[in-house]
């Protein structure tokens, strides 16, 4: 099955979930649980945080189910959901390590040798946390700095900030410049951002 979140939701599944049948659940669960889990991953770069995330967003979701209301498909909620869940985790953490740990650095480019030979996937995976998630929400899930401001219970400035941090960072870590793109024939600035 797709993983992907526009699946279209069978209306006796969401009936019977309402109802807190654990089959309809089930079945929520199944038909969403790869895409769910693909963005929590995404934007925790952690497979037990992932995890987390994947159930702390299910069951959220099936707790407040008689919120959604149907005005957009089921998988565009839950993905709201899993979103601000991801969020909320990557928050938790950042205020752990202040706490905790307070010599962790966020620096994106311990262990890189040779950065202009960084694929964007190993570059996506030396952002920070919040620059990564802030540039996955808005590049790739589509939300607007508005909807992200809200999922993370911050400012609109502050999701603009984040992923201009974002946009620096990879432009560091790939060696792209705004005009010539990059030395060795990498991707484009257009193409990263």
């Amino acid at each position: 099955m797709s993983a992907t979140f526009d699946l279209d939701l069978d209306p006796e599944i969401l009936a019977a979930a309402r109802r807190g049948e654990r089959a309809g659940q089930a079945a929520i669960y199944r038909q969403f649980e790869r895409a769910a889990y693909g963005l929590a991953r995404r934007m925790s770069q952690c497979p037990d945080t992932a995890s987390d995330i994947l159930q702390n967003s299910f069951l959220r979701a099936f707790r407040v189910l008689d919120q959604f209301r149907g005005e957009a498909p089921f998988g565009h909620w839950l993905r709201r959901i899993v979103a601000t869940e991801a969020l909320t985790q990557l928050r938790e953490q950042r205020r752990w390590r202040e706490l905790f740990v307070p010599e962790a650095v966020e620096d994106c480019t311990v262990g890189v040798e040779d950065v202009s030979q960084v694929d964007l996937e190993r570059a996506l995976a030396l952002l920070p946390p919040v620059p990564r998630s802030v540039l996955w929400l808005y590049h790739v899930e589509g939300y607007t700095h508005a909807e992200i401001a809200e999922a993370s219970g911050k400012t609109a400035s502050f999701s603009k900030s984040q992923l201009a941090r974002a946009h620096q960072k990879l432009r560091e870590l790939l060696r792209v410049t705004p005009l010539s793109g990059t030395a060795a024939g990498g991707p484009t600035l257009m193409e990263v951002a």
